[in-house]
């Protein structure tokens, strides 16, 4: 009987679909990120940002998804999966102007799940990431940077 219990209770779990996160640029405590709408679901989101992350000649060094390692342990929630870019010519560079700086990379955007289906892109501009440290070497490519991550967000979270 525990069993079959158990067994409805996942099969309640697994066809109730989760909440969404919902929230603005104004519920981070830093400045500069960026709360993208989109019209797309979330897996369509995530690979979109793929896409145009490869299309932009930058790497997806790392993913981290606890929706995905939650699902596996059998637990449903909002879909979210941070993604981790960079590129070693920026790297390098980056390290060049300010070794501390270095805890900074990879780069993340956060693609997460709304309850209406659709998914938000959100991502903090790297002059906003790198500003505090003071080195016009890292200021300048964080500038760089800053380009080449919204045109990522803007081909991943456009029609």
């Amino acid at each position: 009987m525990r069993s079959l219990v158990t067994f409805a209770l996942a099969l309640w779990l697994a066809a109730t679909p989760a909440p969404g996160w919902g929230f603005e640029a104004k519920d981070f405590p830093y400045d500069g990120v960026r709360v993208i709408d989109t019209p797309h679901a979330f897996d369509a989101l995530a690979k979109r940002l793929d896409a145009a992350i490869k299309a932009n000649k930058m790497f997806a060094v790392s993913r981290a998804s606890a929706s995905a390692g939650a699902a596996r342990r059998g637990v449903a929630i909002a879909g979210n999966l941070v993604v981790g870019v960079f590129r070693n010519d920026f790297a390098v560079r980056m390290l060049e102007a300010s070794v501390p700086a270095g805890i900074e990379a990879p780069l993340r955007f956060y693609v997460t799940a709304n309850a209406d289906g659709t998914a938000t892109l959100s991502y903090r501009v790297p002059s906003a990431v790198f500003g505090p440290y003071g080195a016009a070497g890292l200021d300048e490519m964080a500038n760089e940077l800053d380009a080449i991550f919204d045109s990522i967000a803007a081909a991943a979270a456009g029609e």
